[in-house]
């Protein structure tokens, strides 16, 4: 769509710059906090620039420190593993539900749909004891696929619409070719819903490297926490400690006198 209007294009230039702003500036603020030393951080105005020297290697002291390459490996393996694993079955599953009429076949379309209305936190202690009795407690085969099941009902309910729309002329052309069934999907419509598939990857992929809630229950082994809880446990170890109690002690007192001659 072409904005010819300059008032209507500068009115959506000044939103998006705003936006723009809105997400960067916390980004470039935690940035920037992170290169200061702890007198910077602890003393000055939160909003102060670091001083020189920039202090890079509170990056590598943390990455070392909190094991963050572990957690950072874990994220990867459960994100790739369920992602792909979510998107096979929901498109295999969309495909039949749109394709193929048989009988159940709507309820089962409204039983995928009507579980995304289900609270998440009802079926977790369930979850739990069925992980836990098929040993899968602290095990990246567990999360993946737990996060493969939570990504289904979302999966088909978006691939089925977009089944829906191709038309069955090219379908009905493959089988005629010779075409299996598993041929006409993998080969032909496969291919042709990868608009569709490409939403539901990146949804899928934002949801599982961003989970947390089940991270923590499913998982009691920091070897195999992903990145948010290790960030979480982080953060609560970090939350009252700097590099040194003595460095500690001095930047309280001298934030007490400040605060006394104020």
């Amino acid at each position: 769509m072409t904005v010819k209007n300059p008032i209507a294009k500068l009115s959506v230039w000044l939103v998006l710059l705003i936006w723009s702003i809105a997400v960067l500036y916390p980004l470039l603020w935690t940035l920037l906090d992170a290169l200061k030393n702890n007198e910077q951080f602890f003393l000055n105005m939160p909003w102060a620039l670091p001083k020189a020297p920039l202090l890079w290697s509170n990056f590598t002291y943390v990455w070392s420190k909190y094991n963050f390459s572990t957690y950072f490996i874990n994220s990867i393996v459960v994100t790739i593993g369920s992602t792909l694993l979510g998107m096979i079955l929901s498109a295999m599953t969309a495909y039949i539900l749109a394709r193929y009429e048989f009988k159940g076949g709507k309820i089962l379309y409204g039983i995928y749909i009507s579980s995304m209305m289900i609270p998440f936190a009802l079926a977790l202690i369930p979850l739990f004891f069925l992980l836990n009795d098929l040993n899968l407690i602290n095990t990246w085969l567990g999360l993946i696929l737990v996060y493969a099941a939570l990504n289904l009902p979302f999966g088909i309910f978006l691939l089925v619409g977009f089944y829906k729309t191709l038309p069955k002329e090219i379908e009905e052309a493959a089988i005629i070719d010779g075409t299996s069934h598993y041929g006409t999907f993998f080969r032909v419509m496969l291919p042709l819903s990868q608009p569709g598939l490409i939403t539901v990857l990146i949804t899928n992929m934002l949801n599982n490297w961003n989970e947390y809630f089940l991270g923590v229950v499913l998982t009691n082994d920091p070897a195999k926490y992903t990145l948010p809880i290790g960030l979480a446990v982080m953060q609560a170890e970090m939350q009252y400690r700097v590099s040194g109690g003595r460095y500690s002690r001095d930047c309280s007192s001298r934030r007490y006198r400040r605060s006394s001659s104020i």
